[in-house]
């Protein structure tokens, strides 16, 4: 596959930020979040016909979107503050020599990072650092993919699916449109920590990602084998791969299972769902042996996920706004690094499946497959959603070897539909 980049450029903000909103204070939570980027990537079918540039509507409703989401077009300051000064963002546009059909048909993990605009996982000295960058994919055949990189630091995946919905919505000059609400820092005052990624994070062995395809069909089996406690999609996909890569470590004598669990709801009264920022907490299983893994029943291991998710309550989050709060939300990313050290296997959970990447629509349909790319840090699992809503596709990177103990795995083999390269 060969990219051929066409043009770059910088799309601004298409109003100036007033002065009172210059400065843009970050959370503590986004001071506790990686310095990575959170990238996704949409593929679309050719347009059967546009009665409008698609090139310059992208381009003029970002930058009408930039408007209202402005900390996205600044500069990070010390992980501290965005000075919001409207220096935009990263914007490619870039030719495809392929049919989009031989991307969806099989899809290649390492070649997806190519439809970004840059590489999400490298560690940016902060005055070179982009807060945002879309890279927009012209196939032979007319298909489109657009890439999108955020910095962590900044946004979750709930405020990257809100951005993605607010352009899309200008793209189609819909009145729905609003600043978001952008006063995390006030809730979760930050404490200026520089915090710097761990080196161990990024792996140094080599890592696999592949898609393991649960269909409707088959996440009804697997939801109906642990009936009993009437399991979530996402409680029924974590237990079955929990097992499965366990069972098909070759090192790890233990482990447990992290999730990225958000915290908009569960805060009283609830935050905004257009809350830009972090806010987030990770929920840690108890430590179980392998041989007690490979033992349980799934329902058993989804009552562990289950009773770990419910952990972080209205509760759990006011203990976090306390003026110790600092030591509560680091709780959960202490004891998981502690244990990762301890030797013990530490399977690192995010569901993407509630955010509405599939209703993306900028004026030509919406999108046939959405993704992220592969991840260069071992045992992590990201579950997005799939096309028609009713399944999830879960994003596997493990250590060469161990991936290929899981693909053998009977019990995933089970429920699984199809696996990736």
């Amino acid at each position: 596959m060969k990219i051929e980049t066409i043009s770059a450029e910088t799309i601004k903000p298409s109003s100036l930020t007033s002065p009172h909103h210059k400065t843009y204070k970050i959370s503590l939570l986004d001071e506790l979040s990686p310095p990575l980027y959170v990238p996704i990537v949409l593929f679309y079918s050719s347009p059967d016909s546009c009665n409008f540039n698609i090139s310059e509507r992208l381009k003029t409703s970002l930058s009408t979107t930039l408007a209202h989401f402005y900390p996205l077009a600044g500069s990070l300051k010390r992980n501290a503050t965005v000075d919001c000064n409207d220096k935009g963002m990263t914007y490619v546009e870039a030719k495809v020599n392929l049919e989009i059909s031989e991307i969806l048909d099989n899809p290649e993990m390492s070649l997806l990072q190519q439809f970004l605009p840059f590489d999400p996982y490298r560690n940016w000295p902060e005055e070179d650092l982009t807060i945002t960058g879309v890279q927009v994919n012209y196939f032979d055949c007319g298909g489109i993919a657009i890439g999108l990189c955020i910095y962590h630091r900044i946004v979750d995946g709930a405020s990257l699916a809100k951005f993605l919905s607010d352009w899309s919505a200008t793209a189609n000059e819909r009145s729905e449109i609003s600043t978001p609400y952008m006063d995390s820092a006030s809730l979760f005052p930050p404490k200026v920590l520089n915090i710097v990624m761990p080196s161990e994070v990024i792996s140094k062995e080599k890592t696999i990602t592949k898609r393991f395809i649960f269909d409707g069909h088959k996440l009804g089996l697997l939801k109906g084998k642990i009936a009993c406690i009437n399991p979530t999609k996402v409680e029924a996909v974590t237990s079955v791969i929990w097992k499965s890569a366990m069972c098909a470590s070759r090192e790890a004598p233990s482990s447990i299972v992290t999730h990225v669990v958000n915290i908009r709801g569960r805060m009283s009264p609830p935050l905004p769902e257009n809350s830009l920022g972090n806010l987030w907490q990770l929920t840690v299983s108890p430590v179980l042996q392998k041989e007690e893994i490979r033992n349980m029943e799934l329902k058993e291991l989804a009552e562990e996920v289950r009773k770990s998710i419910r952990n972080i309550n209205g509760d759990y989050v006011k203990m976090i706004q306390n003026d110790d709060g600092i030591s509560k939300a680091c709780a959960g990313q202490r004891e998981a690094r502690r244990l990762c050290s301890e030797g013990v296997a530490c399977y690192r959970f995010s569901s993407w499946t509630r955010f509405p990447f599939y209703e993306i629509d900028f004026g030509w349909g919406k999108p046939i497959w959405v993704c992220t790319t592969n991840v260069p840090i071992k045992d992590v699992v990201i579950l997005m959603g799939t096309r028609n809503g009713d399944g999830i596709e879960a994003w596997v990177t493990l250590a060469e070897h161990d991936m290929a103990a899981l693909e053998q795995d009977s019990d995933l083999r089970e429920f699984v539909t199809v696996a990736s390269k």
